[in-house]
């Protein structure tokens, strides 16, 4: 299954996966253009992958405040550009409840992201689905850009609560 550009825009607004459940930050901080690849199978631990891009525009506002004169994309926008899409694997496969961001294990940085990038990958390998006591989700994650993992990230945890 893949979502296009308009799809992800939806996934902002609080109803694509049902009214009260997961969807992606909205304006500065969401950090995905499009999934090309959503599946419940495949994927390193064989349990799910999703891939996903984003185009790196030289005017994305974090390029103005991350290192003056010494442009770069901070490495937590990548980070959280996992944990939401690990929220949106959450909605997709059906667990209702908004995502939260539950920690992660490691974190490697082995490469930056300047302005003139042009885009970026991610791919999650989903690595475990709880449904209770809340529907939680565990994957590995990394950036991708020119076909060279740049970010990497184990045991991203993300959960969905009930705000109601």
């Amino acid at each position: 299954m893949q979502y296009s550009n308009a799809d992800i825009l939806e996934m902002t607004e609080g109803v694509f996966f049902g009214e009260g459940n997961a969807q992606l930050p909205n304006s500065f901080m969401l950090m995905i253009d499009e999934i090309s690849n959503i599946s419940k199978e495949g994927g390193q631990f064989n349990k799910g992958e999703l891939n996903a891009c984003l185009q790196i525009r030289t005017n994305h506002w974090f390029f103005d405040c991350h290192f003056q004169g010494d442009p770069v994309m901070p490495g937590c926008l990548g980070v959280d550009a996992l944990w939401q899409l690990l929220g949106v694997y959450l909605g997709w496969s059906g667990l209702q409840g908004k995502g939260r961001a539950l920690g992660v294990g490691k974190v490697k940085f082995s490469g930056q992201i300047y302005p003139d990038a042009g885009s970026i990958g991610y791919k999650l390998d989903i690595k475990r689905i709880f449904k209770k006591p809340i529907p939680m989700g565990i994957a590995d994650g990394v950036v991708i850009h020119n076909g060279k993992v740049i970010y990497e990230a184990t045991d991203l945890k993300v959960g969905l609560i009930n705000s109601k």
